[in-house]
């Protein structure tokens, strides 16, 4: 059975105060019907538990990867944090097809994504060393980014202060994944009276999207 882990990243909890979460669930309710026996799994990030980058953590993987230390060597606090990272990217492997619901705050996505990134990134299990540079691992894993914009990104003076999304297809690609076209509605604040219409465009692309990664196979 194929798993699709579904990854929101707002705080609001009511979909009909969330663009981003209703664009979503016409993503889920298209890829349903597309793969009845799809098992999908919800990861709200405001409320995941996922360790931070602190102080312990860093030192964790410093002396795991390259200074001689084992587990049992750590401090409990160390030990604790290293723990939980390598857990939640072991659990995120599991997984074959991805979904981030984000929207774009003063041009990046929530300080709260790169925090749940940064637990990703473990050689040896989402990535490795090779002779020409790092190589990705997750070359079997689907990923597609819905993203909701206040303002007009994709073209003019705001196209290169976009960061949020080109830094998620970055991250993904880096770990080997296969990236799709980003969704995502656009001038939501700037163009008001048209809501409903942008709306109704990225619910169809989204219903697209869901078609297509449906239709591509995973290595399972």
């Amino acid at each position: 059975m194929a798993k699709l882990l579904y990854i929101t990243v707002n705080p609001k909890k009511d979909i009909e105060r969330s663009k981003g979460r209703q664009i979503g669930e016409v993503f889920l309710e298209t890829f349903r019907q597309e793969q009845p026996d799809v098992e999908i799994v919800n990861w709200d990030l405001f409320t995941l538990d996922m360790p931070q980058m602190d102080e312990d953590l860093l030192y964790a993987r410093a002396k795991l990867s390259f200074m001689g230390y084992k587990l049992e060597d750590l401090t409990e606090r160390e030990r604790s944090q290293i723990t939980r990272m390598h857990a939640l990217a072991d659990e995120f492997i599991t997984f074959d097809y991805f979904v981030f619901v984000t929207p774009i705050w003063n041009l990046g996505s929530p300080a709260i994504l790169k925090a749940f990134l940064d637990n990703l990134f473990v050689a040896g299990k989402t990535f490795t060393y090779a002779a020409d540079g790092a190589q990705g691992l997750l070359t079997d894993k689907k990923a597609l980014h819905i993203q909701t914009r206040g303002g007009i990104y994709s073209t003019g003076r705001m196209e290169p202060l976009e960061f949020g999304d080109r830094f998620l297809r970055s991250a993904l690609e880096f770990l080997g994944m296969n990236v799709m076209e980003t969704v995502y509605a656009e001038g939501l604040d700037h163009f008001p009276k048209q809501i409903p219409e942008i709306m109704a465009n990225a619910k169809e692309k989204a219903a697209e999207a869901a078609r297509k990664m449906a239709k591509e196979t995973v290595n399972q």
